[in-house]
This record gives C-alpha cells, structure tokens and sequence, in this order.
C-alpha cells in the first residue's frame, strides 16, 4: 500500500484545507492518514474525512507512547515544539511506501507518483536545504569530531517532505538514535526553536546507506525548488509556480517552511487560491497595517542595538 501522511491539529485547519485541496485537485484517489498533532485534533479530523477522505490513524495509543518516549530521552523543556516528533510514527504505519508532508504546503503535481523512486531507493527527499549550510541541523562539531563526514553536508534534508517505507527504520532505532542525540546536544542546531529537523537529518544519515537515500532535486536536468523563502518563482496561472532558475520548470510543491502564513507573505496568491479552491466565496484580504510611527520606529532601533 502507498499512501500520504500528515499531521495537524484543530489550530491548523485551514493550513490543512489548502494542503488537501491541493492534493485532491492533482490526485483524487491517493491514500491519506491524519497523524494528530495533539489531543486537539476532532474537529480538523472529521472535516478532513467528511472533504478529503483522510483517516485518522489507527494505533493512537503507540503514537502516545512512541512520542513520550523519544520526549522523556531528552527531558522535559528541552525541545520548543516536541509534537513534531509524533511524524515518526510514520516509520509503523498502514503504508508500505510512504510519503510524510507538512500542512505548510501546497503542491502542484500528483504528488505521489514521487514514490516510484522507492523501486531503487529506500529514503526519499526533495529540497535544496542543503545548499544554505548546516544551519538549523547541525553545528560544526559533528564534523570536527568526525560523527558525520564532509560528504554528508550534501545530503541535508527539510523535514516538511521526505518519503520512505515501512519498517526501514525500528523502533528501537529511534530510541537509540535519540539517545546518541541527547548524550551529544553540541553536535545540533536547535538555535531557531527548531525540534525534529536535526534529529531526523542525523538518524537518516547514520542508518541509511547514501546509495539508499537519493534527494529528488539531483535527478537529471535538475529540479525547481520549494521553499516560499525563494524570491525568484514566477506565476504559471493562478494554481501554480515555475523556477527561471531551473530552466522555467513547474515546481512540484511549495512549503512555507518558517514562514507564517497570512496576507502579504510570500506567495500568498497561490495559498489562498488552494484554500478557497471549491468555495463559493472568497474572502478579501485584510487592509495591510499602518507604518509604525516615528516613536515605534525609535523604539525599534533600540531594541536592534541592545
């Protein structure tokens, strides 16, 4: 079985509603399942069921155990955002190749059809976070120390989108990654509130073989990139993007990826066109704030200095 999962609660809906709009436009018969964010996940649940067809997934005790676990290595207050490591609970699904996605996406292809790449490998990415250095994974230690060699800075990875199947990984890998991880927090750029991100890039590293793991955007002729952060897209309509800087190809997918998501951010058009994509009407965007005043522009500058 193949499918997509997703995580999301209550908070997210309308993040989720762009994301499956968008799914559902390219590919309406693809496999989806909800893993819950938090407790508050019902509402989201049942829109996405009763819209998209999503599932809840099934086993929510062992997703509360696995995520407690991997958060009690660590210890308390260590990670911003330790729901995040609820993802993991992908690696024991009801998909045999999987593919995970962050509700801060849209995409523009049938995304799916992206797993025919796990005939030949076993781990998938697809994004350039690699070419903007080792921030927000890793500090230069890891390398120094000779954890991870030279090589493996090309093979970082965004953890909004990545693609894998079934059992690859145990969940004793996971326990064992997370302790090597919390006996060594030095080798990790948890700087921006980020939680998953390095561990999961350290884990995939480790256990996987590089001729296993294959990041989509080196396949030939290259590939567009992703990230709302990337100035250069130019609109194809108004459902999707091109890169000029990858000979004008149609992006498959764009993720907000520490961007928020509200008028007047980057790509706003393309979001709200997914998010309003089958409602009858659409609401107009809020006027945009005034400019701060003299005295806010003062107090501005010196909270910059100090």
């Amino acid at each position: 079985m193949r499918g997509i999962y997703i995580t999301a609660n209550d908070k997210f809906t309308e993040q989720a509603i762009a994301l499956l709009n968008s799914i559902r436009h390219y590919d309406p018969d693809v496999s989806i399942t909800l893993i819950p964010y938090d407790e508050n996940y019902h509402e989201v649940a049942a829109l996405l069921k009763e819209q998209y067809g999503v599932k809840v997934y099934a086993d929510l005790a062992f997703i509360e155990r696995l995520s407690q676990k991997l958060y009690d290595i660590f210890g308390a207050g260590f990670f911003a955002r330790p729901n995040q490591f609820r993802k993991q609970a992908c690696w024991f699904g009801e998909y045999d190749e999987f593919l995970y996605i962050d509700t801060d996406i849209v995409v523009f292809e049938a995304i799916a059809q992206n797993l025919d790449a796990l005939q030949t490998y076993d781990f998938l990415c697809c994004d350039y976070q690699h070419r903007g250095g080792i921030g927000n994974v890793f500090s230069p230690k890891i390398f120094s120390d000779g954890v991870l060699v030279e090589r493996d800075r090309a093979s970082l990875f965004n953890g909004g989108w990545w693609a894998a199947k079934k059992n690859l990984l145990s969940e004793q890998d996971l326990y064992d990654t997370f302790a090597e991880c919390a006996a060594h927090p030095d080798y990790f750029d948890f700087s921006q509130k980020t939680s998953d991100q390095p561990i999961i890039n350290y884990m995939i590293l480790k256990r996987i073989p590089p001729e296993r793991r294959f990041n989509l955007v080196n396949r030939p002729g290259g590939a567009p990139g992703s990230w709302a952060g990337s100035p250069q897209f130019v609109p194809l309509g108004d459902d999707a993007l091109a890169d000029p800087n990858c000979d004008g190809q149609r992006l498959q997918y764009l993720h907000w990826a520490g961007i928020r998501i509200t008028p007047g951010c980057p790509y706003w058009r393309i979001w709200k066109h997914y998010r309003y994509l089958h409602s009858d009407a659409i609401p107009a965007d809020p006027p945009p704030p005034p400019p701060p005043s003299w005295v806010e522009q003062v107090k501005r500058r010196v909270r910059r200095l100090f």
